[in-house]
């Protein structure tokens, strides 16, 4: 078997995996092995919380909404339960939304749902 010297490529691969670090404190920044273990943790990371983000809007959307209710006498389950009746379909991104910058419309939104 022919032997393979791998200077280029281990050296292409280490200089790729810290320009990746770049920006991180202390020897993780240029030592390899520090380097190559924060990444892989920051990858981690990010991966997990992208789906988290999502999570934690929803929530705030969520919180948002449920001041704009209170402020006019009906809780958040109610308010979404009545939309869900009358075929109302926003959701609770625009609903956000619309209670902090346009509450007038909020306002009608939250008239039409709870109309007899």
């Amino acid at each position: 078997m022919v032997r393979v010297k791998r200077g280029v490529t281990k050296r292409r691969r280490r200089k790729k995996v810290i320009a990746q670090a770049k920006g991180y404190r202390w020897g993780r920044k240029s030592k390899y092995r520090l380097a190559k273990q924060a990444l892989m943790k920051a990858l981690t990371y990010a991966y997990r919380d992208r789906r988290v983000k999502k999570r934690e809007f929803r929530r705030l959307w969520q919180i948002q909404i449920q001041a704009a209710c209170r402020e006019r006498g009906k809780k958040y389950s109610e308010f979404i339960h009545a939309l869900k009746q009358k075929n109302i379909e926003l959701d609770r991104k625009v609903l956000a939304n619309l209670a902090q910058d346009y509450p007038e419309i909020f306002s009608q939104v939250f008239e039409e749902a709870f109309k007899q």
